[in-house]
């Protein structure tokens, strides 16, 4: 039976190829972003009692009041707006399904969309199944001088045109790790301002920022805020990415759209395990202590790697770490990955995948990622092997 593609260009990712192949040759799955280790056995208890309690039958829609409550404290302790759990917090399947219910609620076709890449995989097949036209916009590549990835928002404003309905933004972001600053979103409220131009801002890693860097929310910047849909995960703070729950909070506007679009697409998300994440969340603490977690994680990775032939960038937020390999081999990323995986048991992804052209060479910078989010012997033991290299 023949069936026209909606995605004809989308295939298997990245993150499946290398993974599959990780299993093949054995190797050790610094890849993908996931942890090696259990979530909290405080959260585990919370979730069977829920089970034990009965809350086993659909929830609300929206998600199960007691949660909201606790985003609603959570968002205002932190970052200080008091979004309305009834009209202005969803609870949703995943960030992705978030983001992919934000990017189908607020464009369609003629719009445009504004995307800074490299960028996370999902958000360009959101941006085409919604009809609309995905107008990537390059952030500045990291030099000897500046080692990080940055922002040309004067490259941001000049793609603007009459069709820019939404700009999606990612902080800390996922593949870099970089972490927007003040000036960052000054320069944010000057380009959006006196548009109509919404915002999706993806801050699944919100929790996970170190150096003593706070996250900077555009929950708290009201002018950002009035125009945003501010996307979060609880995948990520509590290690339980296969769980799939995440939420979106936005002005009541915004989300009495993006909920036509939830309703049809999951209606809902696990009712047990929304009940023990509100009783685990409610603590502060199951989440303030992340960075301090993940950094002793992220300064273990860097120090084994200093042995090696790698060349490790800085990672400011996220599970992840960029290092160029260009004093090993004059590779594309993606043909050093699957090197580095069949050769030497290490599994990592390339940064040209997180690109809308990944094959171009611009795309291509001697760059790949690693996960940190693993046990401290699972990267010593890859540490072990790259430095055989």
């Amino acid at each position: 039976m023949q069936i026209t593609s909606k995605l004809p260009e989308v295939g298997t990712t990245i993150f499946t190829t290398m993974s599959k192949m990780a299993l093949d040759y054995k190797a050790i799955n610094l890849g993908q972003g996931f942890p090696d280790f259990n979530t909290d056995e405080k959260l585990q208890a919370l979730v069977s009692k829920a089970m034990a309690d009965g809350f086993n039958q659909y929830p609300a829609m929206a998600g199960v009041p007691i949660l909201r409550e606790v985003i609603h404290q959570k968002v205002k302790n932190l970052y200080g707006r008091s979004y309305d759990i009834d009209t202005e917090i969803t609870v949703t399947s995943g960030a992705t399904q978030a983001i992919m219910a934000a990017v189908l609620a607020s464009v369609g076709a003629g719009d445009e969309v504004l995307v800074l890449e490299p960028c996370y995989d999902c958000y360009l097949p959101a941006i085409r199944l919604a009809g609309a036209k995905a107008i990537t916009v390059p952030m500045v590549s990291p030099t000897s001088k500046n080692p990080h990835f940055s922002i040309d928002w004067n490259r941001v404003q000049a793609s603007i045109t009459s069709h820019t309905r939404l700009l999606i933004i990612n902080s800390p972001h996922n593949p870099t790790g970089a972490v927007l600053t003040e000036s960052d979103l000054d320069a944010l409220e000057q380009v959006v301002n006196d548009t109509q131009i919404m915002i999706l801002s993806d801050e699944v890693y919100e929790h996970i920022i170190f150096d003593g860097v706070s996250h900077l929310s555009l929950s708290s910047r009201p002018t950002l805020a009035e125009r945003a849909f501010v996307i979060s995960s609880f995948g990520k703070t509590t290690h339980t990415t296969g769980w799939k729950i995440g939420y979106c909070c936005a002005p009541k506007n915004m989300t009495t759209e993006l909920r036509k679009v939830h309703q049809f697409m999951v209606f809902t998300v696990p009712s047990v395990l929304q009940y023990g994440l509100a009783a685990y969340t409610a603590d502060s603490s199951t989440y303030l202590a992340l960075p301090a977690f993940y950094q002793r994680k992220r300064d273990h990775l860097a120090t084994g790697l200093a042995q090696t032939r790698f060349k490790v960038l800085p990672s400011p937020g996220t599970f992840f770490m960029l290092a160029d390999y260009s004093a090993i081999s004059d590779s594309t990323e993606s043909d050093f990955a699957i090197w580095l995986t069949q050769n030497h048991g290490v599994t990592v992804i390339p940064v040209s995948a997180f690109y809308e052209s990944p094959t171009a060479p611009s795309s291509n910078h001697h760059i790949v990622r690693f996960c940190f989010a693993k046990k401290d012997t699972t990267l010593d033991q890859a540490i072990e092997r790259l430095t055989k290299i």
